[in-house]
């Protein structure tokens, strides 16, 4: 390891690195409208033991406003989601990851045209992801990665090491910083805010060396971040002729390595469909 790299991994120097960016709010919020503060019950739930792996899953045809609700609150555990929403993929990659397809039911909603039964009979903020779990709602993407991990079986996703959690929250509470990061340099001329952003992430990838990953072995902090990286890197190779793996060998083989995590790939859309998504939100030739 070089010593400039060496010399970024204390806790405390990423606070001081991280790009200092506009306090408004997130301008990806427009694509699925991310989740408020959190109002509803954060009760203690009960581990199940043993995980039920499901491979090749027929996802479930998107609900719009002509769509009838499905049986609410009856017991059975929904996530609300959107097949293009990157908060929402988040989570359903946990879900995935965790074996959870046959305890997890996918409800996808079109977010330009969803139903009024969402708001009015489920989660009133109107958003996804949301998890109807134990007759109860819950929202907020990172928290609801922390709740499936605590509150069902399957592979750990959370880690016990303190130095790793530490970590794991330093690098989640960033995730809002480096969206913004990208999304506030897309139209102007500068790409200073974005190479700060991932030099961010190849700098944390140095800082456990037991694994390709942000602590090493996968975690919840490798989910927060991939649905974003997923569209940011066809994007800013298209918009700006930015490739983001230019001598950031760390994030090149953690591209490709999560590329081989089957409970993300299944959640993975066309590249196209993704930027023409992105492009036409924010009105970027």
């Amino acid at each position: 390891m070089s010593t400039s790299y060496a010399n970024l991994l204390s806790t405390s120097h990423f606070h001081k690195t991280s790009p200092k960016l506009p306090s408004s709010s997130l301008p990806l919020q427009a694509l699925c409208l991310r989740r408020s503060p959190r109002l509803f019950s954060s009760r203690i739930c009960a581990v199940p033991t043993a995980a039920i792996p499901t491979e090749g899953e027929v996802l479930p045809p998107v609900l719009d406003s002509s769509s009838d609700p499905p049986p609410l609150f009856d017991g059975t555990t929904r996530l609300y989601t959107s097949y293009i929403c990157p908060y929402a993929q988040r989570v359903w990659i946990a879900r995935n990851y965790k074996g959870l397809q046959e305890k997890i039911k996918l409800v996808p909603l079109d977010l330009e045209n969803r139903p009024s039964w969402y708001k009015e009979k489920v989660y009133p903020p109107n958003k996804v992801p949301s998890l109807e779990h134990d007759n109860d709602i819950r929202g907020e993407s990172l928290d609801l990665l922390k709740y499936i991990d605590n509150c069902f079986e399957g592979p750990v996703l959370y880690p016990n090491d303190p130095a790793r959690r530490e970590f794991a929250e330093e690098l989640l509470s960033y995730t809002d910083t480096f969206n913004r990061a990208v999304l506030f340099s897309l139209k102007g001329e500068s790409v200073n805010e974005i190479s700060s952003a991932f030099d961010y992430l190849e700098t944390a990838l140095f800082k456990f060396n037991d694994g390709p990953f942000f602590l090493g072995q996968f975690s919840l902090v490798d989910i927060a971040y991939a649905p974003f990286i997923e569209r940011f890197h066809p994007l800013l190779l298209d918009v700006k002729k930015y490739d983001i793996t230019a001598g950031r060998p760390m994030l090149k083989s953690w591209i490709e390595d999560m590329n081989n995590i089957e409970a993300y790939k299944q959640t993975k859309r066309d590249p196209q469909e993704l930027m023409a998504v992105l492009k036409k939100r924010f009105s970027i030739n």
